[in-house]
């Protein structure tokens, strides 16, 4: 395995441009995608209600990472995880371009292989970089971190690029922009392919039936495109509200399903089962981020369109660019955490995986408490400087690098050999549920319900703000069930 002078495998730069392609595609869709959802039918959109847009906006969030699980078993068992990565990424392209059809059904039949295609891909994907470190430490952290920033850097473009063409241009410009990022990510992947060669290969397991998993396999698809055909055809009526509800709850039976089948009957040995328990909190701890976080696409995005001071000049900015300071800030700060987590580790002052967890769910009570008080400000004087929303933003971020790299490379830790990409599933399965609960919130906060949005930002500061604290209090015993996992 060859190395760059910086100590890096050159894998983790093939992985670094794929995902960043990849990112591209998926932020900069999704920068457009509750504007478009709510504009009127004149300017081009769908004219739909924000509470019926930020469901469906919730719900398709909720898929992408819902379907990380199952993603995670087929890379295990059936593709290997670099085979995974790479159809993960076709289907995403061709999604990208169904989205680009301007036609309604063509928008839900975009948005369902997209996600197919991103729970394919992501959870495989970070497993990829985790087996390019098989040392794991110090040195993992920090490639998660580089590709961390990759991920970023690829919102970023994806976000602003999207964004200016489907609001200044065309919705269908923005759309069709997205397929051509991920087309670029995966010729990328294929000529620099070589450089992750000895990784990611499918291993047959003792016992197991390739051609029955991959005769489950073909029916469960099946099974999905006959669903999706009496949906788009409106045989069969769904309302998405009602919806979303369903799917909370059904993210969360499936993942107590899944942890009591690991503990119970999956053969782990104590040490397993201990580390297992740290999982499920990082789970908990996820969910509960990612509920609040994720409101930059839905309430955050319609604030920054009807709340915020844009027009400087001459010049309005895009609503959809507000979105685009987080990943600005995440290549920004990145460095600096990753240099202060190094700081800190030579002085033995480094703190836990716990501690680093509960500082995220304090960073982000404290930005909806600045979110609260902007949303008040402008119920009642109106539109804010953007300046408010930059706060809540750079806050967020500093959550989020406290979490998310830290949380991938910490679930490839833990993870027994046999499950890591059915765990890095569970991992962005508790990002399925953040997701699916922010398009609740966000239809609690706008619309018609726009005069409660500072008490439910509140609401959101109270309950994340407690969560950090408790599990602030608990670091140390949950430290203990992990011995040797830093």
């Amino acid at each position: 395995m060859t190395s760059e002078p910086t100590g890096h495998p050159r894998g983790i730069y093939t992985l670094f441009f794929t995902e960043m392609w990849e990112r591209f595609s998926y932020y900069g869709m999704r920068a457009l995608l509750v504007l478009y959802m709510v504009a009127e039918v004149q300017r081009g959109g769908m004219g739909l209600t924000d509470e019926m847009a930020a469901a469906i906006y919730g719900l398709y969030t909720a898929l992408v990472y819902m379907t990380a699980l199952p993603g995670g078993w087929v890379g295990d068992r059936l593709l290997g995880a670099k085979g995974a990565v790479w159809w993960g990424g076709v289907v995403i392209a061709i999604g990208h371009v169904v989205l680009g059809i301007h036609r309604t059904e063509a928008f839900f039949v975009g948005l369902i292989l997209v996600a197919f295609g991103s729970g394919l891909l992501k959870s495989n994907m970070s497993a990829l970089v985790g087996q390019l470190y098989p040392e794991g430490g110090a040195r993992r952290d920090a490639g998660f971190t580089l590709f961390y920033m990759g991920i970023n850097l690829g919102a970023f473009l994806g976000q602003v690029l999207c964004g200016w063409l489907g609001e200044e241009v065309g919705w269908r410009w923005g759309f069709s922009a997205a397929a051509v990022g991920m087309f670029l990510g995966l010729v990328q992947f294929k000529f620099t392919n070589k450089h992750v060669s000895h990784i990611g290969e499918r291993v047959t397991h003792p016992g197991q039936n390739v051609r029955r998993e991959w005769t489950m396999l073909c029916l469960s698809l099946a099974s999905v495109a006959v669903l999706v055909v009496l949906v788009v055809s409106g045989i069969i009526q769904i309302d998405a509200l009602k919806f979303a509800h369903s799917t909370a709850w059904f993210i969360a039976g499936v993942a107590l399903l899944y942890f009591l089948w690991a503990f119970l009957f999956a053969g782990l040995d104590t040490v397993e089962k201990k580390r297992l328990v740290v999982i499920l909190v990082l789970f908990l701890a996820s969910a509960l981020f990612w509920a609040g976080f994720e409101q930059v696409g839905s309430s955050f995005s319609i604030f920054a369109e009807r709340f915020t001071i844009r027009q400087f000049g001459s010049w309005e900015m895009p609503a959809s660019w507000i979105q685009a300071l987080n990943p600005l800030c995440v290549i920004a700060l990145a460095p600096v955490i990753a240099f202060l987590w190094a700081w800190l580790s030579k002085r033995g002052r480094s703190p836990s995986l716990t501690t680093k967890v509960s500082w995220s769910l304090l960073m982000l009570a404290l930005g909806f408490v600045v979110a609260a008080i902007a949303a008040r400000y402008a119920l009642s004087t109106g539109p804010v400087w953007p300046t408010w929303l930059l706060s809540v933003v750079v806050l967020h971020t500093l959550g989020e690098l406290f979490i998310s790299p830290v949380g991938l490379s910490a679930v490839t830790k833990l993870s027994p050999p046999r499950l890591t990409g059915q765990m890095m599933g569970v991992w962005f399965l508790g990002s399925s549920l953040g997701d699916i609960l922010a398009g609740i919130l966000a239809g609690n906060v706008t619309g018609d319900a726009t005069a409660q949005m500072p008490a439910r930002f509140m609401d959101v500061a109270v309950t994340a703000g407690i969560s950090g604290l408790v599990l602030l209090l608990l670091a140390r015993w949950i430290t203990k069930l992990m011995p040797g996992i830093k």
